[in-house]
């Protein structure tokens, strides 16, 4: 097998936001956690926050500055009500805004729950040659973007193209 058909381990973080989940009932993130070790990646980190902004930016500015991740799965607080700050949080954190994700995403979530899916502003990015990706806190949604989404581009194998394999370009000038 040639390096480019070779599957490349990342090390990612999971977090959720949410003021009612707790580390015993974090469905969303116990199904990230497993999924990507399943997958063969590595969980660098795992954290619950309810939904305060500045406590999220707080942390995955951390994280996005730790050269040891490649990746940050979000998932939560990507909702309409008065505390749902995910975007409003991670955004300005992002150089660069990978529009196709939630569109697609809102796509696929359409032939699952309908027009519902418009309440979705699920998002991802790049910051610091980091990938994010915020997900709704159901484990329904995440389910479906880390399988219909997420999985194949973060897998080298996954052609024509993949990001997995742009990390080493990630910090070109």
């Amino acid at each position: 097998m040639s390096a480019a058909t070779d599957f490349k381990p990342l090390s990612l973080c999971v977090l959720t936001v949410s003021d009612s989940r707790t580390p015993d009932n974090d469905t969303s993130g116990d199904y990230l956690a497993g999924a990507l070790a399943e997958a063969g990646h590595r969980l660098h980190a795992r954290a619950l926050l309810p939904d305060d902004k500045y406590s999220l930016r707080a942390l995955v500015s951390q994280w996005i500055a730790d050269a040891e991740v490649d990746g940050i799965l979000v998932t939560g607080g990507t909702g309409f009500t008065g505390r749902d700050s995910t975007p409003e949080a991670l955004r300005p954190l992002l150089d660069k805004h990978m529009d196709g994700f939630g569109e697609l995403f809102r796509q696929l979530s359409f032939q699952d729950i309908g027009t519902s899916t418009l309440q979705s502003r699920a998002f991802a990015g790049l910051a610091n040659a980091t990938f994010l990706f915020a997900l709704p806190g159901s484990t329904g949604a995440c389910r479906l973007g880390w399988e219909k989404i997420i999985l194949a581009q973060l897998d080298a194998r996954t052609r024509p193209c993949n990001l997995a394999n742009l990390r080493p370009r990630l910090r070109e000038a």
